[in-house]
C-alpha cells in the first residue's frame, strides 16, 4: 500500500447516486470516524466495488486521496448482514440504527465506541434471540451515553425499569445483549426511548417514521 493510501475498518451507513455511474458513500470507521467517500464507477456491472458499498457492509476499505476527500479503491467485506435483505422487519430496525449513528456523528470525529455499539446491535438483530424492541431500546439509550448526551431518567418508572436503564448505561459492551425483560418493563423502556427521541432528535428520521408505523 502506498504511503498516501488509507485502509479503514468500518461500516457503510448510507450511499447516494452521483451522476450515471458513481456513488457518494458515508462510512463510519475506526480510524477516521465518519467520512464521505467517492465511489467512481461503482454502479457499473463490471466494477469491483459493486455490492461492497451497500448499507450494512462491514469490513476493510482501501481509500485513495482525491481533491476534497477520498475515493474508494477496494473493499474486503467481513459481514454483509444478509439477513436485512431477507427480513423486512429486521431491516427497518437496522436502517434506523444506521440513520441514528449518522445523526449522532460528525465528520472526522473519533467515533470508535459508537462503531462498536452499532456493530454489536446489528449482530443482536441478526441473531434474533432477543426481542427487537428491546434491542432497539438498548441501542438508543447506549448511543446517547456513548455520545455524552444521555439526560438520565426524565420520568417516573418502575424500579425494575430503572434498574434495567442503569444496567444499559453502565454495563460493558459485551454484556448489553445478554438479558431479557418482562413485558411491563419493555413497555416502559419503549415509552422512555420515545421521550428520549423527542428531546434529543430535532429533525425527522425517515427510518424512524417507518418504525413508528409499526408501533416501535
Amino acid at each position: 500500500m502506498r504511503e498516501e493510501d488509507l485502509s479503514v475498518t468500518g461500516i457503510v451507513l448510507k450511499r447516494f447516486p452521483l451522476r450515471e455511474n458513481d456513488f457518494l458513500v458515508t462510512l463510519l470507521t475506526k480510524e477516521k470516524g465518519k467520512i464521505s467517500v467517492f465511489a467512481y464507477g461503482a454502479r457499473r456491472q463490471n466494477s469491483r466495488l459493486l455490492g461492497v458499498l451497500e448499507p450494512f457492509c462491514f469490513g476493510t476499505f482501501r481509500l485513495l486521496p482525491v481533491k476534497g476527500g477520498y475515493r474508494a479503491d477496494s473493499a474486503q467485506i467481513r459481514n454483509y448482514f444478509e439477513c436485512f435483505r431477507k427480513d423486512m422487519d429486521a431491516a427497518f430496525y437496522g436502517t434506523f440504527f444506521l440513520e441514528l449513528a449518522d445523526y449522532y456523528t460528525r465528520e472526522n470525529n473519533e467515533e470508535t465506541a459508537l462503531l462498536h455499539l452499532l456493530y454489536v446491535a446489528l449482530r443482536a438483530l441478526e441473531k434474533g434471540t432477543i426481542e427487537r424492541k428491546l434491542v432497539c431500546c438498548i441501542y438508543e439509550i447506549r448511543a446517547l451515553v456513548t455520545q455524552g448526551e444521555f439526560p438520565g431518567v426524565m420520568q417516573k418508572v418502575r424500579s425494575d425499569t430503572a434498574y434495567t436503564i442503569d444496567f444499559i448505561v453502565h454495563s460493558p459492551l459485551n454484556h448489553l445483549y445478554t438479558f431479557t425483560v418482562s413485558d411491563a418493563v419493555l413497555v416502559e423502556l419503549c415509552a422512555f426511548c420515545k421521550e428520549l427521541r423527542k428531546r434529543c432528535i430535532d429533525r425527522p428520521l425517515k427510518s424512524l417514521a417507518m418504525l413508528e408505523m409499526g408501533s416501535i
